[in-house]
């Protein structure tokens, strides 16, 4: 599983900010449901060929957000809270949608312009995606 997390030094952000981005996607997919324990910090360390610090920065980040719980000797889960695979997917879609109303402010474009262009693109989405079936 670890295998296949994609770390990049040309990135531009910093490795522990893709780790994080890459668990949340895992579990927002459900490979990783409520539960799942995480590999240990120093496991991930080596399979990622990165720190333990960067790990660890990782986790932490991951645990004050929520996403995974750690008990001591036993390791770091992901949480069972609250259905952590739609809790995830919303606030990645939320990023998206908050980045299309602030460019659709500076370019004078209304809030309901902005849906009409949504329900339009959506349209021709699905479109294209009955066509390829």
């Amino acid at each position: 599983m670890e295998s296949h997390f994609l770390l990049s030094q040309t990135d531009g952000r910093p490795m522990y900010l893709q780790i994080i981005e890459q668990i949340k996607n895992k579990i927002a997919v459900g490979d990783w449901q409520q539960g799942f324990k995480l590999p240990s910090i120093r496991e991930f360390a080596v399979t990622l060929k990165v720190s333990v610090i960067t790990v660890k920065r990782a986790y932490q980040e991951l645990e004050n957000q929520g996403v995974i719980v750690t008990q001591q000797g036993k390791g770091s889960f992901v949480s069972s809270g609250e259905n952590m695979s739609l809790k995830i997917r919303e606030q990645e879609i939320d990023v998206h949608l908050v980045e299309a109303l602030k460019k659709a402010n500076a370019l004078g474009i209304s809030v309901d312009e902005l849906l009409d262009r949504l329900g339009s693109l959506a349209s021709k989405h699905l479109q294209n995606v009955d066509r390829s079936e």
